[in-house]
């Protein structure tokens, strides 16, 4: 009967002891930092791994990720300086660096996004509205990264975390900014168009002339030749007609007469003269055919 109740005792405490000792002991992973709470109140930070102890029943430990997390607030529609919208879609990565001043200050992680990402938003809104549309694409757009980071670093440590990066993730037109701008690409594309347009018929038009005008030059420049070649060859033909006269005046006659003839009758045409004509004078005389009436 003792041994039973002796039994029954040890395992009690053993069962007492394993649910203590449970209660006591806590594990912090590597990626871990832990906040330990009495009675709802922080005591103490822990960020080494390992295994720790805690007051039993009552202290509390919350876990909190030593890792660097994500902030993506919402997108937001921002004015910029010419009056242009654009929807900006703007992230931060931080890491928590003193669970007590994050737990003080944010209360929750849900808390945190919601106010911090609102002042990133908020930055990001005051620093883009400063600009101009077309510079988004230029280094004035570092430049106002730059002033945000720098904003939402100073405001880092009130939260209790370190700000590791500000980025704008992307940049979108609204439907109506998005017509305007390429109405506006159009027209340039149009008024670019019809202004390469007119200087190519310009150049058209003075290659074209320039042609003309050298066609013209080239044209008269052989006219000139030709009919100072013509002349030429006119007077050596006259030269020579007048020596030949002056050797034979009867066969340059005859010639001259010959030449005319070839001249009038065309080739293939049969012409009837008459025995009085004065081309035979040169072939003597032919008898007259007598009338047989």
């Amino acid at each position: 009967m003792m041994s039973k109740i002796f039994l029954a005792v040890i395992g009690f405490v053993v069962i007492v002891g394993g649910i203590i000792a449970n209660s006591a002991l806590f594990t912090v992973h590597q990626t871990e930092q832990a906040l330990v709470l009495q009675f709802g109140n922080p005591v103490k930070v822990v960020k080494e791994p390992g295994l720790h102890f805690k007051t039993p029943f009552v202290q509390d430990v919350t876990m909190y990720d030593n890792r660097i997390l994500n902030l993506d607030p919402p997108p937001q529609e921002i004015i910029l300086q010419d009056q242009k919208r654009v929807n900006v879609d703007s992230f931060a990565r931080y890491r928590i660096v003193d669970p007590l001043e994050y737990r003080k200050k944010a209360f929750s992680d849900a808390n945190f996004i919601q106010v911090f990402g609102g002042r990133l938003n908020s930055a990001v809104r005051a620093e883009i509205g400063k600009i101009l549309l077309g510079d988004m694409l230029t280094e004035k757009r570092a430049t106002s990264m730059n002033h945000i980071s720098e904003q939402m670093k100073a405001q880092a440590p009130e939260f209790g975390v370190e700000v590791v990066d500000v980025r704008i993730g992307r940049i979108d037109l609204p439907e109506v900014t998005s017509q305007s701008v390429y109405n506006r690409m159009r027209s340039d594309r149009v008024a670019t168009a019809a202004e390469l347009r007119a200087k190519g018929e310009e150049q058209k038009l003075r290659i074209q002339a320039k042609a003309d005008k050298t066609r013209i030059i080239i044209v008269a420049s052989a006219k000139k030749d030709s009919e100072i070649l013509r002349g030429e060859g006119d007077g050596k033909k006259t030269t020579i007609l007048n020596e030949a006269y002056g050797q034979d005046a009867e066969f340059f006659d005859f010639y001259r007469s010959m030449d005319a003839l070839g001249i009038a009758v065309e080739e293939g045409t049969t012409m009837v003269l008459s025995p009085d004509s004065d081309l035979f004078q040169f072939f003597g005389s032919i008898p007259k055919i007598k009338n047989r009436n």
